[in-house]
């Protein structure tokens, strides 16, 4: 059988992951990646990049720990590469801090990520509003660049990629064997998924070299991550909005929200603003699905819904994206797939 051929839709973190993984499991694959939109104009260009698990409350525990898990090595032996500064990749340590003690002080993550501790009471000093506070060191992704080296690792691998907008899978059919859907918000329409809603995320991007540690507010909403060239300040979690125009408003809000957890930030200078639309269900959708019309059948893979999450289950939810490519390659005519699986 001459080698099968798949198309992931899709150029986000999600996407060029999952296309990654599949070139990994299946070498003799054929894959193209297909989407409207490549770095930098994709939602994951707008996201902070920072591994601090989202959780997913369709989704067991062990689930989520082990994407992660996975994730967090895969990006962590990266990061003790030469290729740490191309991809983007690097370790920041910080602090996550809280006005209450939260009902888990700790996080089924804690012991995935370097030096998980509480905070000392000499360190809460230098948050006078926060009661509780816990430190650790975790990676961050910046983008564009991790992307941009997605990308390059795939086309070294032979992954061919076209800007193309996918409006209906079906359209695919007859070009390809199985069809990924890593569309993001996309997928609202693309598949008609009434479980999946944006969540509006508007960030700032600052010059501020001299900020190096993490903050985050325990609630998530604010945060300080800083990157190798721009430290990202955020942000907002607005359901249901579908808005790409930056807030004026927002902005002020978010830039006061920061400064009071690192006033030195009054100083920041070149600030830029980014809106993404994080795409949110109650848990990934990560299953093989057989559609059908006409008696002719098409092989689909879902991996989308992560929300604000992405970058921190990206290669667990990849890898198993990939295996379920595998599974519907086995089931192709002719395939001698099955023995490899």
């Amino acid at each position: 059988m001459a080698a099968p051929k798949v198309a992931v839709v899709g150029a986000g973190v999600i996407g060029l992951s999952t296309a990654l993984c599949i070139t990994e499991a299946c070498p003799s694959c054929s894959v193209t990646v297909l989407s409207d939109q490549f770095s930098p104009n994709t939602t994951s260009d707008v996201a902070a990049g920072m591994l601090i698990p989202h959780t997913y409350p369709g989704t067991p525990i062990h689930v989520q720990k082990q994407w992660f898990k996975e994730t967090f090595t895969f990006l962590f032996a990266i990061s003790n590469s030469p290729e740490a500064s191309e991809a983007g990749i690097h370790l920041v340590s910080g602090w996550q801090v809280f006005k209450n003690t939260p009902k888990e002080e700790l996080p089924f993550w804690s012991d995935v990520v370097l030096g998980f501790r509480p905070m000392s009471e000499a360190e809460l000093q230098k948050f006078p509003q926060h009661r509780f506070g816990q430190a650790f060191t975790t990676l961050k992704c910046d983008c564009p660049p991790y992307l941009l080296w997605l990308e390059k690792r795939l086309k070294a691998t032979g992954v061919q990629m076209h800007t193309r907008k996918v409006t209906d899978l079906w359209d695919l059919h007859s070009e390809y064997n199985v069809v990924v859907n890593c569309a993001g918000i996309g997928a609202h329409q693309l598949v008609g998924d009434e479980k999946l809603f944006p969540v509006r995320g508007q960030v700032l991007k600052v010059h501020a070299p001299w900020v190096k540690n993490f903050i985050r507010d325990g609630d998530g909403l604010t945060y300080v991550y800083p990157g190798i060239h721009r430290v990202t300040l955020g942000g907002t979690r607005e359901k249901g909005s579908w808005s790409l125009s930056p807030d004026p408003g927002t902005t002020k809000d978010i830039f006061d929200r920061c400064c009071s957890l690192e006033p030195s930030l009054r100083g920041a200078q070149d600030i830029e603003v980014k809106v993404g639309l994080r795409p949110s269900r109650r848990c990934v959708r990560l299953q093989r699905e057989v559609l059908s019309r006409g008696g002719v059948k098409l092989l689909v893979v879902h991996n989308y819904g992560h929300g604000a999450g992405g970058f921190s289950v990206q290669r667990g939810t990849a890898k198993e994206a990939a295996r379920l490519v595998g599974e519907c390659i086995a089931t192709l005519p002719g395939s001698s797939s099955r023995a490899k699986l």
